[in-house]
């Protein structure tokens, strides 16, 4: 917390921001303003909330203080991952909420959807960056319902691509020595953020359909048109990562595309399951020749983003918010995104296990010992029966509120 004090203007906000970061940290089922406050001892939810929503902070620049410190304990080189995740909302009122798909539900939902950066070096990895994404019919298209919800003026809408290849654009400025990104299909096939990557000498290994078309031999031809050519003997068997179920073997083939060396070197990565035969397929770039066994390492990282959405939503709240408006939610997630930086860079400083007896330490047993040793506070009674009235008398003033605006014509 002394690493972004600075970002505070008084000694208040930044009081209630560590109070606010070790509830995140603590045992606690839902860590929404009520729970953290009462964790922290406060006589009420609205100090939290006013950290949330009106506290003079740069959320921005407190974020930029936790991607210098992920890069800075995870080491050099690692990889830049570009993934969205949802958060389920009821309502109209959440800033960027509408029914729309969300991977986390696998179906249609009302929802937010956040765009995030990771960054993954063999050490660990953490969430760098942050977007939200608003969609542009419905809201940005409204500036009524933009401005009820405390969205800038000067927001322009932007796709979940132009959202990833801003946060990468600012993670290189900020100098994050990072030499490849991945991503899945909605990452690959934008061909601008390709084209930003490459002219920043990034290599890429990027998800695409199979009815995307690549130029093979001077001629336009499907993904899946490719995956038909390959030859038995093409196929490799390598293993892409470590799997929840054990190591995750496919066969791999690989073919050139947009052959320019002068612009680098492009390829076309098939990935083929050894059990179901089902195909996925990557655009590949690198500014220097690269081997096959390279490419199929940064495409099974890109599977470490969803790691971090779990570690981030399981053991610090990332979606546990009850907030609706823009700032309220950039300030939860960026300290959300710090405390997960916390447990990731204690999990990176492990020394090498020597034995075979046990795992390393792990995020969840971390945070496991964080709450027993050092953030569990131990309440009198008068603070539970306080609690206990403040929830009751605060519940009988919704319902009485519910029950008004529906007998309203």
């Amino acid at each position: 917390m002394a690493r972004i004090a600075g970002h505070f203007g008084r000694v208040e906000p930044r009081r209630t921001a560590t109070a606010y970061v070790r509830g995140l940290l603590a045992d606690i089922d839902r860590k929404n303003c009520w729970n953290l406050a009462e964790h922290a001892g406060l006589i009420g939810p609205q100090t939290l909330q006013r950290l949330l929503r009106t506290a003079r902070w740069d959320a921005d620049a407190v974020r930029d203080d936790i991607r210098d410190f992920v890069v800075d304990r995870l080491g050099p080189d690692g990889v830049l991952i570009a993934d969205e995740t949802g958060f389920v909302k009821k309502g109209t009122g959440s800033a960027g909420v509408q029914r729309q798909y969300s991977g986390t539900a696998g179906r249609i939902e009302n929802c937010q959807i956040g765009v995030f950066l990771a960054y993954a070096t063999p050490r660990g990895r953490a969430l760098l960056d942050r977007r939200l994404y608003l969609p542009e019919h419905t809201w940005l298209a409204d500036p009524d319902r933009c401005q009820a919800a405390g969205i800038p003026d000067e927001t322009d809408f932007a796709t979940k691509p132009a959202l990833a290849t801003a946060m990468m654009l600012a993670a290189i400025e900020a100098g994050v020595a990072a030499r490849w990104m991945t991503g899945d299909e909605v990452y690959g096939q934008d061909p601008r953020l390709r084209a930003a990557l490459e002219e920043c000498q990034m290599g890429y290994v990027l998800a695409i359909a199979g009815n995307r078309r690549v130029d093979l031999n001077g001629v336009p031809v499907s993904a899946a048109e490719v995956a038909t050519r390959v030859a038995d003997r093409h196929w490799h068997r390598y293993r892409a990562g470590q799997g929840a179920k054990g190591p995750r073997w496919y066969a791999w083939a690989w073919a050139r595309i947009d052959e320019d060396e002068t612009k680098g070197y492009r390829w076309l990565l098939i990935r083929r399951n050894l059990t179901t035969g089902e195909l996925a397929f990557y655009r590949c770039y690198a500014p220097t020749l690269k081997s096959l066994m390279a490419l199929v390492k940064i495409a099974g990282i890109r599977w470490v983003v969803e790691e971090s959405f779990q570690a981030a939503k399981g053991q610090v709240g990332l979606d546990h918010y009850q907030v609706r408006g823009w700032t309220a939610w950039h300030r939860h997630i960026t300290l959300a995104m710090l405390a997960l930086a916390l447990l990731t860079a204690i999990a990176a400083a492990q020394p090498p296990s020597t034995t075979d007896d046990r795992i390393p330490l792990t995020l969840p047993e971390i945070r496991r010992l964080l709450t027993a040793l050092a953030l569990t506070r131990h309440r009198s009674i008068t603070d539970i029966l306080r609690w206990s009235d403040w929830r009751r008398r605060h519940q009988a003033t919704a319902r009485r509120c519910h029950y008004q605006r529906r007998s309203e014509p």
